[in-house]
This record gives C-alpha cells, sequence and structure tokens, in this order.
C-alpha cells in the first residue's frame, strides 16, 4: 500500500508489533532523558538511538518531509533568537569563556555559547524521529485499547484515538481544499505576493475550519445514537497484549532514562557538560 502524509499503515516488523502502550512509555523515557540532559555526547546518543528507530519501523521518508521542514525552520528560528537575546548566557552556564571573535560590544562568539545552542538544538531534533516513530507506526484504537487497560478512562482513551485518527485526515481535507480552490484560480505559488498568498491561505483554512465542525458533529451524532458511554466499561474490538518484545523496549529505554538520571547527578555532577574547563 502507498504511504501517504501522516498516514497509518500497518506493516510486518518489530516496531509495528510493538503495543500502543510500550511505544508511549518508550517516548517519555526518551523524552525525559534527553530532556534532562545538557550532556552533548549523551543527546547524541539518543539521536542515534533515535534514528535507529525511526530506521527498524520502515517508514518512508515523504511520510515525515512536511513535518520535517517545519521542524528544520523552528530550529533555525530558535537558534537565531537564542543567539540574539542571550548571547552570553553559554559562558554564564559553563562558568568560561572562550572568545572566536567579537561582532561587537554586545555580541561576541564563543564556544560555550556554540556548544550551548548546538546541544539545545540537538535535544529538540533528536527526539523528532522518535516522535514520528510513535505516531505513524500507532494503531488509534489499538493504543486507546491499552490505555485502558492500564487504568485510564476509555472516553478519555477513544478520544485520543479519534484524535490520532482525525490529523490526517485533516492533511488531506487541506489538500483536497488547496486544490479546489487552485483549480478556481487561487494562486499560492512564489509568483505572488507574500501577503497575497497568505489572504489565499486564510481562504483555504476557513473551509477547512468549517468541514471540521460538520466532521466533529457527524461522530458526536454517531457516537450518541451506538451509545457511547452508557456504560462504565467498554470491550474493545482491537487489542494487543503485553509481550516478551514490550517488556524489552520498556526495560531498553528505563536504562537510557537512568542513564541520563546518573550522567547528570552522579558523574557530571550537573545536568550540563563542559569540555573546555
Amino acid at each position: 500500500m502507498k504511504a501517504k502524509l501522516f498516514d497509518y499503515i500497518d506493516r510486518d516488523n518489530l516496531i509495528f508489533n510493538l503495543s500502543g502502550l510500550t511505544k508511549l512509555v518508550c517516548f517519555i523515557c526518551l523524552t525525559c532523558s534527553v530532556m534532562l540532559s545538557y550532556d552533548i555526547r549523551y543527546v547524541l546518543f539518543v539521536t542515534v538511538l533515535s534514528g535507529i528507530f525511526f530506521k527498524m519501523s520502515g517508514l518512508e521518508f515523504k511520510q515525515i518531509k512536511l513535518m520535517l521542514i517545519y521542524v528544520i525552520i523552528f530550529l533555525l528560528m530558535n537558534f537565531l533568537l537564542t543567539y540574539l537575546f542571550s548571547p552570553q548566557y553559554g559562558p554564564e552556564i559553563y562558568g568560561t569563556c572562550h572568545e572566536l571573535f567579537r561582532i561587537n560590544s554586545r555580541y561576541t562568539v564563543t564556544l560555550e555559547q556554540l556548544l550551548y545552542q548546538t546541544t539545545k538544538i540537538m535535544k529538540y531534533a533528536s527526539m523528532v524521529p522518535m516522535g514520528m516513530v510513535f505516531l505513524l507506526t500507532t494503531n488509534p484504537s489499538e493504543f486507546a485499547a491499552s490505555l485502558n487497560r492500564v487504568g485510564c478512562s476509555y472516553k478519555g482513551a477513544y478520544a485520543l484515538s479519534l484524535t490520532l485518527r482525525y490529523f490526517p485526515d485533516m492533511i488531506r481535507n487541506y489538500q483536497d481544499i488547496a486544490l479546489a480552490q487552485q483549480s478556481r484560480g487561487l494562486d499560492l505559488s512564489r509568483k505572488e505576493k507574500l501577503g497575497t498568498r497568505a489572504r489565499n491561505v486564510v481562504n483555504i483554512c476557513v473551509p477547512l475550519i468549517f468541514s471540521t465542525l460538520d466532521r466533529i458533529e457527524l461522530i458526536s451524532n454517531a457516537m450518541d445514537l451506538r451509545g457511547f458511554g452508557k456504560h462504565k466499561k467498554r470491550t474493545w474490538y482491537v487489542a494487543r497484549p503485553i509481550r516478551y518484545a514490550d517488556w524489552c523496549a520498556m526495560a531498553v529505554c528505563a536504562l537510557v532514562l537512568a542513564g541520563s538520571l546518573g550522567l547528570s547527578f552522579f558523574i557530571n555532577g550537573s545536568r550540563f557538560w563542559n569540555p573546555f574547563v
């Protein structure tokens, strides 16, 4: 089956066969571990680990291409704004200052500032592959069943399942509306001025909002007619037991989190690692 943007397409491999609860636990462990540490060595390790998980999942690049573009833009803006507003934050954190060159009295480029900002960018970038793996390899219905099994209300779990299902539909609706508007002469290309293109995008978003509201009302009526929420419990058509591979995956991610805690509080003595001392 041809993969589409942000679509869940079932595949038979180790990552897809893991429980949705397992993927959530692993994602939380890896996120917490990389956010706790500012050690560039550890952040690079988690980045490589996330890349390995993405490779194992068998996902295609075109499924995450759009999200990757947005992430790169965000990272570049974050890097620039961090330096503009806090050009000396790196030397303040590490307690040393190795100046490379001076721009003016306020802005100087130091090794400490470059290390801090590079580590910060890598922390964000390391979670992109893992986030995409969690989003694109998790069956929404199976994920809801897993959450309900560990004590989460089935109403909340089902709401989350609907959210995961609707996100790809919303992307497709946007593309369909954009194509329809372009066939009527709406230009979104670079030939138009930026202000005109922004107004044209608004002309696409307004029908998208109304179609979303109609879809919400349709789903709500269908759930009411089927008696959703009438009983305290429900059975799940799609449910996956916790297997040996799930326990192994959670154990590996728990060890990664433990490594972050040990590195920050026992080996380095702080969240920051300064190679310039």
